[in-house]
């Protein structure tokens, strides 16, 4: 008899974070397509085929994969008092070995931002790598520009670390970005953020 890992659910005081599903589409859809404006700036250039089933499709076959593979944890947040789908979070690049840490990556929709819904989410999956994954170190980057994003890595314990620079292609041009980063037992206080 196969015996099947239990799904995934990390449950936060408003959230439940989980695997993205098929089912998912319309409501990932909705969302992604009405928040276009806000995220785009923040975000790779959207391929034309960005918003299609397929690549949705194809997001989740990846995120079963990743997950089942430790090398990501690809969760979507939804709202328990009326599931809406608000946002995702990934803990991506998980090194194991001497290293033992993770590159956290995360949206919300326009309609949720500034509402705490990341700040609990990057919470508790910091905490989930922290004390399930066994992770030693948690890292994050930012636009200079995007202060909604550092200050909500700095209000969950990242501390500043420095600027990658020409780190990412967001919106098709290649851009320094802020690093933070923060770690088990962290020891470093609160940190004035470059």
């Amino acid at each position: 008899m196969l015996l099947r890992k239990p799904k995934l659910r990390i449950e936060t005081e408003r959230l439940t974070l989980r695997l993205p599903l098929h089912s998912d589409f319309r409501d990932w859809l909705s969302l992604r397509a009405e928040s276009r404006d806000f995220l785009v700036p923040w975000e790779p250039t959207w391929l034309p085929e960005h918003l299609t089933r397929k690549a949705f499709a194809n997001r989740v076959y990846w995120a079963g994969r990743a997950s089942a593979g430790g090398t990501a944890l690809p969760l979507f947040l939804i709202r328990r008092e009326d599931a809406a789908f608000v946002g995702a979070i990934t803990l991506d690049n998980i090194r194991r070995g001497p290293a033992q840490g993770g590159t956290l990556g995360y949206w919300v929709g326009g309609k949720f931002a500034r509402q705490g819904y990341m700040r609990e989410a990057i919470q508790a999956v910091v905490h989930h790598a922290f004390s399930t994954l066994d992770l030693s170190r948690v890292e994050a980057a930012c636009l200079p520009e995007n202060l909604a994003s550092r200050g909500c890595l700095e209000k969950c314990g990242f501390k500043y670390e420095g600027v990658a620079q020409s780190y990412l292609q967001i919106n098709g041009r290649w851009r320094n970005h802020v690093l933070f980063a923060i770690l088990r037992g962290d020891r470093r206080g609160r940190s004035a953020a470059g």
